[in-house]
């Protein structure tokens, strides 16, 4: 006789998480453990949340990769988000008006095929911007394009982001 698990909620799951010393996201199953990632990744991750804090303005405020967006029935950590309200002090979730992931290997799919329905489905969200870690190449869904990607390539590409208010110039994240 084999034992079934019995999948978690998001509040069980959120409840674990908490209490746990490292990162996992909730693959609206079972708890995935967040990985390290390589000096390309991380390079990417901080220049541009560097960037986002530089150029947002209020309402909005740029976050690094801490904080978590809950999605319908899972539970993810962006790279980088933009929150276009006055976020509560001492939550861990945030309600981004965009969101930015990084692309690695070992992410790849399911930051190209899976979380772009996942954003799309939560009514706050107005633009994803998927960025590759090791050149200058941006792929941008928005709400008002019906989640079309759109994609920027080369050095000299500069995202607009009207969502968020500013310009994302590819040469400032890829720098060397």
């Amino acid at each position: 006789m084999s034992a079934s698990l019995k999948p978690l909620t998001v509040e069980e799951f959120l409840d674990w998480e908490r209490t746990q010393p490292l990162r996992y996201e909730f693959d609206g199953i079972q708890p995935q453990a967040m990985t390290g990632g390589s000096v390309a990744h991380v390079r990417t991750i901080t220049r541009l949340t560097a960037l986002l804090v530089n150029r947002v303005r209020p309402p909005c405020e740029a976050f690094g990769p801490e904080l978590k967006v809950r999605t319908i029935g899972r539970v993810r950590y962006p790279d980088a988000t933009v929150a276009c309200y006055a976020a509560e002090e001492d939550t861990d979730i945030i309600a981004p008006t965009a969101v930015f992931e990084v692309i690695s290997p070992s992410t790849a799919l399911t930051d190209r095929r899976v979380k772009p329905l996942e954003y799309a489905a939560v009514p706050g969200i107005m633009v994803y911007v998927i960025l590759e870690a090791d050149r200058p190449d941006a792929t941008v869904m928005r709400r008002s394009a019906a989640w079309e990607p759109e994609t920027f390539e080369g050095i000299d590409a500069v995202v607009p982001l009207p969502e968020i208010g500013i310009e994302l110039p590819l040469a400032a994240i890829y720098r060397r």
